[in-house]
């Protein structure tokens, strides 16, 4: 049973940082380009970042400069980290591992930025 388990959410100042995981479980996490997306208060999911099975991370234009993802293979977890967080940022952020159509989400953890 293939799992992602998200943990790292939780209520962060504004101007304070964060770092989310996400564990994996039930897949063979190597062969796997892995993603964060999240979804803000009435606003669609949207990415926040991805990285390939190689290691090569994608940012939109919208969020170069601002996350950082990464990977840790033997681990089987992915990583985002932002600091100067702002309230814009308060969302539910999900892990996602895609590979050759084969798409797995995990069920997200919530990151509340207060002002």
């Amino acid at each position: 049973q293939v799992q992602l388990v998200e943990s790292g959410g939780g209520e962060v100042q504004a101007g304070g940082s964060l770092r989310l995981s996400c564990a994996v479980s039930g897949l063979t996490f190597s062969m796997y380009a892995m993603g964060w997306y999240r979804q803000g208060p009435g606003k669609q999911r949207e990415l926040v970042a991805s990285i390939s099975k190689e290691g090569f991370t994608h940012y939109p234009d919208s969020m170069k400069g601002r996350f950082t993802i990464s990977r840790d293979n033997a681990k089987s977890t992915v990583y985002l980290q932002r600091s100067s967080l702002e309230p814009e940022d308060t969302a539910v952020y999900y892990c996602n591992a895609l590979r050759a159509g084969l798409n797995y989400w995990g069920k997200g953890t919530l990151v509340t930025v207060s002002s």
